[in-house]
């Protein structure tokens, strides 16, 4: 059997032992290869602002959207908040029975912000922003704005117009199908520079924290977002689950980018058959707002921050924590590491210093290679999974 004819997922995951083993064996020849991942992130990036606003001008301005369709929407927004909050209560439980503690020592730079207000002002001017601006930024949450206002304004536009805006559109759609069957070269040369650039020498000292992370997240992929898509579809509802894992979270945890995985799942729930004018709105917004994995850092870095300084978490702190974590998890950049300096914020409810709540940042970097990656796949396949469950509601 070829590989070509071996599919996408297995090839990907070829490409991942591939580039391992390479990283591993030849460092050397394996660095320069990450230019292959670094040009697939960038190609899907560059695509993905454009897909975004056509998808979503073309949805609205060629298909009649009834009160359910808007009803449809406003419920997986309700369903991202309630997953981001209950991500941020398991990484809280966990942390209370495998408390973690850091060793503060290194500075990291950044600007992270002072006050969730300001993360939550970020969010809406993004939302106002210049539409040219929007799509140069890839400001998904600007590019979504104008794309709703054109595409209402469009419905009333003649036949022909409407017919050329879908069939730019699909154009736009072929080209991100072609990035996509990249993907497997692509992750290759991510794989390959991870390992030959850090390594796994530098997580040893951090497992532990590394490995509290990890199994938050496996908790809220297998257990708790499970339950709330069997709660409103009522069937077994892992089928969905893992067919997102496969296909988005794959991807996801090798780019390490929410952005640079829109296009792979607009692309899935095409092919799961979900409403596009549900899927075109909800998985942009989800990008941004939907960040369970971001949650679940946020909370167990400050956790570990406030035991190794020997503070005490009272219920109501904690409970604060956890809203906190969820307001400032929904303000994290859909890039790499994008959650880690909102780490801070979450830090000052302890009355943490801002120099010391950096150092948890700079260990946050060190164990970035896991923890970014497995809180990208978590956020990006739940943007699916959310969304399918909403769409099959009542249908």
């Amino acid at each position: 059997m070829s590989i070509v004819k071996l599919g996408l997922v297995p090839q990907i995951l070829l490409g991942v032992v591939l580039g391992a083993l390479l990283g591993w064996l030849a460092p050397g020849l394996a660095a320069p290869l990450g230019l292959l991942g670094e040009l697939f992130v960038g190609m899907l990036k560059a695509v993905a602002p454009l897909l975004v606003m056509l998808l979503v001008m073309s949805a609205i301005a060629n298909r009649h959207e009834s009160g359910s369709d808007g009803r449809k929407s406003l419920l997986t927004l309700s369903l991202y908040l309630v997953g981001t909050v209950s991500a941020a209560v398991v990484a809280l439980l966990l942390s209370q029975l495998f408390p973690q503690t850091i060793a503060l020592s290194e500075g990291a730079s950044g600007s992270p912000p002072l006050a969730v207000t300001a993360v939550l002002a970020d969010v809406l001017f993004k939302l106002i922003d210049n539409p040219v601006n929007a799509l140069l930024t890839g400001n998904f949450l600007g590019c979504l704005t104008w794309a709703i206002l054109l595409g209402l304004s469009f419905r009333k536009a003649n036949s022909n117009f409407r017919e050329h805006l879908q069939t730019l559109a699909v154009g736009v759609g072929d080209i991100v199908g072609h990035v996509i069957r990249l993907a497997p070269l692509g992750i290759f040369g991510l794989v390959c520079a991870t390992v030959a650039t850090t390594g796994l020498s530098a997580l040893a000292g951090y497992a532990s924290l590394a490995g509290l992370l990890v199994v938050c997240m496996l908790v809220m992929a297998l257990l708790v977002n499970p339950l709330l898509v069997f709660l409103l579809i009522q069937r077994n509802p892992y089928p969905i689950v893992f067919k997102c894992l496969e296909e988005s979270g794959v991807t996801a945890f090798f780019t390490r980018s929410s952005a640079a995985n829109i296009p792979v799942n607009l692309n899935l729930a095409k092919k799961l058959g979900i409403s596009e004018e549900l899927y075109a709105v909800t998985i942009p917004i989800g990008a941004t707002v939907n960040m369970a994995g971001a949650a679940i850092t946020i909370t167990v870095l400050t956790l570990a921050a406030a035991n190794t300084l020997g503070i005490e978490v009272s219920l109501a702190t904690a409970l604060v924590l956890c809203v906190v974590s969820a307001l400032a998890a929904c303000g994290a950049s859909g890039v790499p590491s994008g959650s880690l300096l909102l780490v801070p914020l979450a830090c000052s409810l302890f009355g943490i210093s801002l120099e010391v709540a950096m150092q948890v940042v700079a260990v946050g970097f060190v164990i970035s290679v896991i923890q970014d990656s497995a809180e990208t796949a978590l956020n990006s396949s739940t943007d699916v999974v959310y969304t399918y469950a909403v769409d099959q509601v009542r249908r």
